[in-house]
């Protein structure tokens, strides 16, 4: 990065901490590469950056108290086994897969909304080269094969699409539908009208044999199941073992 721009950035993450005070709270103890995914979120504005990142604070506080959502409030969801964690891709962004036909609507949609933090703070863990950077994302596979109207859920995708932008900016690297039958194209036609276009750009619906080829490679033979060209199996989130952060490291802030 040319320097002129280093100073320029730096002047823009300064003020965007000036600004989140302003709004009455800190960034203390937040490093610039987190603050970043806040300020290319919002299209390097320092105010909106500030006032997306206290709204998240604030968010994270009453969302998980403890700083993490334990199996035990989750036990509903993690029973149908409908999330998978691969590991790290060949850009070494860790892999979830979501097998939609394990999925039917919730009935708790506060375990729901639980679940979904769950599973997207356990698989950005699992991208933490030993500690967090703040500058990690997930690569999302949502495999439609085999549902059926019983499986769809349109408010689920919503929210965790939600989620994301929200809070989880700059997250997600690249997200592939696999199989889409024919009667899920207008409930993505509704889903998309909620999400921004930074999200969309990043989705990728696989419809014939070259871009499942491109999938392959972007992902990994190593990591992706059999069911998928890989060579791996797969590997229930529950059942996932994190490697502990280093010692040195600071507390994960995802």
């Amino acid at each position: 990065m040319e320097p002129q721009m280093d100073e320029k950035i730096d002047i823009e993450l300064t003020e965007m901490r000036k600004s989140v005070e302003k709004h009455g709270s800190t960034a203390e103890g937040y490093s610039d590469t987190t603050l970043m995914r806040f300020l290319i979120a919002r299209s390097m504005d320092e105010d909106k950056a500030a006032k997306m990142f206290v709204q998240w604070r604030k968010w994270r506080t009453a969302m998980v108290p403890n700083g993490s959502i334990p199996e035990s409030e989750v036990p509903d969801e993690l029973e149908a086994r409908k999330i998978y964690l691969q590991g790290l891709s060949h850009g070494k962004y860790p892999v979830m897969i979501v097998l939609t036909r394990n999925h039917f609507p919730a009935k708790d949609q506060i375990q729901f909304k639980k679940f979904v933090v769950y599973l997207l703070d356990k698989t950005i863990a699992s991208g933490f080269k030993g500690r967090e950077i703040g500058n990690e994302k997930l690569i999302g596979i949502l495999d439609l094969q085999n549902i059926s109207y019983k499986n769809v859920d349109a408010r689920a995708l919503i929210t965790g699409f939600q989620f994301l932008q929200a809070y989880y900016p700059e997250r997600l690297y690249k997200c592939y539908l696999l199989h889409m039958p024919w009667f899920f194209v207008s409930v993505w036609r509704l889903v998309s009208r909620f999400l921004e276009k930074a999200t969309l750009e990043k989705i990728v619906i696989v419809s014939n044999d070259n871009e499942e080829r491109a999938f392959i490679r972007e992902v990994g033979e190593d990591v992706l199941p059999e069911e998928y060209g890989g060579k791996a199996k797969l590997v229930a989130i529950q059942d996932f073992q994190l490697t502990p952060p280093s010692e040195d490291g600071p507390a994960s802030s995802l």
